[in-house]
């Protein structure tokens, strides 16, 4: 019984033990510079995309405006951090994302109850209309927005906290990845709290919770105020790296950024979110630098995740408890290879994206574009018909592949019982 118990109990904590090694070993792995610039700033979009599953994956409420707290979080710490250099605020640096949060938490009090009112479209319309508004005040409000260049302070305030006075970049990746830690355990361990499961009730069956005697507008009410509470953590953890805010984190750019990737990474588990948060930041510093089209990949690469796997590429990574063999997952290698046959396609799409992109930007300059290690010339006809045959081949590639998928699934499967005959009973 109590070998049980403990196997149980290691079962459950030995993730949050590799997801802590993870955060002590991922700076020794990529080093220092911007290896530890990404690693910071994947830290803090966790939080800001795990707040934002808080309402969409937990509760059902769509929001497009969750940058609005998170930008209000980041203000909020960037004017606390210019008052304790003017000696007028003495809360520790490491502190201080909490007041970015309670800032947030404050400002959702006001503006949640008439916006979780109702959920579904109604919810959806007000966020965005709430987003809109704040974003415009923003450029209405200098004193307080900074106007188009922000507002920037000095995180190395004060004599130090314990011997940290945050001014090298290893010791911000300290303070962000505890933070982000500490975080993610507090939602993970929410979601089995009494109001995390009539959360998870109200999204299914608002109704049927109401019938029981619980309010659904209160349970949803209780948890915007939470989502906006660690969206503000995680803005202000960002204004702690960066130093300084502008107007366009409380923009719906950020916002649908937000939603973007963390329906990309998955809503339906919780490791979603957090993929998500990776691979946005990949996405707007990596791929950026790579492809002057990467808004494009990434808007292909969502459309695909919405046709093709609805639970998102968390779905693809894991596969729930009790699901058949044949479902996505790693127990089906079979559910990679319409991707492996859709490769060349692939291929050859983003060949003709780059050389097109290339040939009305940048074609002056040299009209020549590396492309996965190959130069290709804009102004040469034997490159595009290269390109133009390969994508096509790849088109029938796929083709084929996804007809013979389809013949296969409508033969009959074979059985050893002959088939009754006229004679028969």
């Amino acid at each position: 019984m109590a070998a049980g118990v403990a196997s149980r109990a290691l079962a459950a904590w030995w993730p949050w033990a590799a997801y802590a090694v993870c955060w002590c070993v991922a700076p020794l792995v990529f080093g220092s510079g911007p290896g530890l610039n990404l690693l910071t700033q994947v830290g803090f979009m966790i939080i800001i995309c795990l707040s934002f599953n808080l309402l969409l994956g937990e509760g059902g409420m769509l929001s497009f405006g969750h940058a609005v707290y998170s930008g209000l979080g980041a203000y909020a710490v960037i004017h606390a951090l210019n008052a304790a250099s003017q000696g007028l605020l003495g809360v520790p640096v490491a502190l201080m994302p909490l007041l970015g949060g309670l800032g947030s938490a404050l400002f959702a009090a006001v503006l949640g109850w008439p916006t979780t009112k109702k959920g579904g479209t109604a919810f959806a319309m007000i966020t965005l209309a709430v987003g809109e508004l704040v974003f415009a005040l923003s450029h209405m409000m200098p004193g307080i927005f900074g106007g188009e260049g922000g507002v920037s302070g000095n995180r190395v305030v004060g004599s130090g906290w314990l011997g940290l006075t945050w001014g090298s970049s290893e010791q911000v990746y300290g303070l962000v990845a505890v933070y982000a830690f500490v975080c993610t355990l507090a939602l993970f361990l929410f979601t089995s709290t009494p109001l995390g499961r009539l959360l998870n009730a109200v999204r299914d069956n608002p109704e049927r919770v109401s019938f029981i005697g619980y309010n659904p507008h209160v349970v949803r009410y209780l948890a915007f105020v939470l989502a906006a509470f660690f969206a503000g953590v995680g803005g202000g953890l960002a204004a702690i790296h960066f130093e300084n805010v502008t107007p366009e984190s409380l923009g719906s750019l950020r916002s649908g950024s937000i939603l973007l990737f963390t329906v990309l990474g998955g809503t339906a588990l919780f490791a979603g979110p957090v993929i998500g948060a990776v691979l946005l930041v990949l996405a707007f510093t990596v791929l950026a630098d790579v492809s002057r089209a990467w808004q494009v990949y990434v808007g292909v690469a969502f459309m695909a995740v919405v046709l093709k796997a609805p639970g998102g590429l968390a779905s693809l990574l894991w596969r729930p408890a009790g699901a058949p063999v044949s479902a996505t997952g790693p127990a089906a290698p079979l559910a990679w290879r319409p991707a492996l046959v859709m490769l060349p396609f692939l291929v050859g799409c983003a060949a003709w994206m780059e050389m097109v992109y290339h040939r009305q930007l940048d074609a002056a300059l040299d009209p020549r574009v590396q492309f996965m290690g190959v130069s290709l010339d804009t102004q040469s006809t034997a490159d595009w018909v290269a390109v133009s045959v390969l994508t096509m081949v790849g088109a029938g590639l796929a083709l084929a592949g996804r007809l013979g998928r389809r013949g296969r699934g409508r033969g009959v499967a074979p059985t050893d019982k002959p088939r009754p005959g006229r004679h028969q009973a």
